[in-house]
């Protein structure tokens, strides 16, 4: 975390003995005696704060603040001045000052100012730079959501994989976003340009794996719960592997293929051969620091597919998300984002407090709601989509208190 406080004031000996405070408690002072001193200093993305004067002869701290507010509005200014003017005050906070104090100020009180101002600036660039990784980033960075130690490891392991010719096996617990993260190991793959193909292993035969390959040739096949091949496919696939014949393979599984192959239910050959080039997905138990930066995201996309505006998530929401244990991972928390949006209650299958008739009521609503969201506003559209009656369609939407204006975009 960064410590640094830019300290603007004309008096050498006020500024001096500022910094010197600063020093005392692990703060690291840069000082400037004027306005034009410290511009040069003033940037978009600084990386701290700025503590100023307010009255200086030329260009004062209002000036400065100003000037803060055009280069990076977000960057925190505390303001100092000896008048104890309460409309100056005011006036500093109206215009965007972070915070005011009068001089001479006490120490507590200005250290706890700044710790607040750093706390609030880091907070800000770490969001400017998770949201630059996701525009500039790879696909790994972008489709691949998650700030923890084990998401990190995570797009870390697929940018090794991604590039080398090798077979993947992408492990993990269910609905932890398997064939999300195969199909991102082929995007950052040399044959991203060509195709992405998948398949479900169970019921797949020797010709049907043939013709796959085939629609696959010089992208990707992936293969999903690898364990259901039969034994006959389990075969052709190390037969075309062996050969290294077209496509490359990406194995998906969520069982424990070492124990398959002790139990003798899955060949050994086939396994080693897969288990080469190996990517784990954590679970959501395994990193809880995800769930809010997931959930918001999911959403986000809850809301764009419904056609209405997405929903604040409070704090206290998030935390109650990350308290649970979510053993359907991603694939879990993606339908709590959707029922969150659409107005259904918290793991409405297992609201017992709700009758069926309550229940259904509930999901009846949601279902208009995301209609017209999707025709935005349009009622009549709305009713078609539905295949119902207008006239039902009507009763249903003053049943629920529904105005259809309310999702006009």
């Amino acid at each position: 975390m960064s410590h640094k406080v830019l300290v603007v004031d004309d008096d050498a000996a006020l500024r001096e003995a500022l910094a010197q405070t600063l020093e005392l408690h692990d703060l690291e002072p840069v000082t400037a005696g004027s306005f034009v001193a410290a511009k040069d200093l003033i940037q978009k993305d600084f990386n701290g704060v700025i503590l100023s004067d307010i009255r200086m002869p030329g260009r004062d701290g209002f000036h400065l603040l100003d000037y803060v507010q055009g280069q990076d509005e977000d960057l925190p200014v505390i303001l100092l001045t000896g008048e104890g003017d309460i409309p100056m005050a005011v006036k500093a906070m109206s215009r965007g000052a972070f915070g005011f104090l009068e001089k001479p100020c006490v120490t507590a009180d200005l250290v706890s100012v700044l710790e607040r101002a750093l706390k609030t600036r880091r907070l800000v660039l770490e969001n400017r730079h998770f949201k630059q990784q996701l525009e500039d980033g790879d696909p790994a960075a972008r489709m691949l959501f998650g700030t923890s130690s084990q998401s990190k490891e995570l797009r870390t392991r697929v940018r090794m994989a991604a590039p080398t010719a090798a077979e993947v096996l992408v492990a993990g617990p269910a609905g932890s976003g398997i064939s999300k993260v195969a199909e991102v190991i082929h995007l950052m793959s040399p044959r991203a340009q060509a195709p992405f193909v998948k398949s479900p292993s169970a019921g797949l035969s020797p010709a049907g794996l043939e013709d796959l390959c085939h629609q696959a040739a010089g992208g990707s096949l992936f293969l999903d719960e690898i364990s259901a091949l039969s034994e006959a496919v389990q075969y052709a696939l190390l037969e075309r592997l062996e050969q290294g014949a077209e496509p490359r393979v990406i194995a998906g599984s969520t069982a424990d293929l070492a124990a398959l192959v002790a139990a003798g239910s899955f060949g050994a050959d086939l396994y080693y051969r897969l288990e080469g080039m190996r990517v784990r997905v954590p679970s959501l138990a395994e990193r809880p620091g995800d769930i809010p930066v997931l959930f918001r995201h999911y959403v986000a996309q809850a809301a764009e597919q419904a056609g209405i505006e997405a929903p604040q998530v409070s704090e206290e929401h998030l935390a109650a998300l990350m308290a649970q244990d979510w053993p359907g991972n991603a694939r879990s928390l993606m339908s709590a984002a959707m029922r969150f949006v659409l107005g259904m209650p918290d793991e409405i299958t297992e609201a017992t407090e709700l009758g069926l008739a309550e229940q259904m009521a509930q999901v009846e609503r949601s279902l208009l709601i995301a209609a017209l969201g999707r025709q935005n506003g349009r009622a009549a559209a709305a009713a078609e989509a539905l295949k119902l009656p207008r006239k039902t369609f009507y009763d249903k939407l003053a049943r629920y208190g529904i105005r259809p204006e309310d999702y006009r975009r």
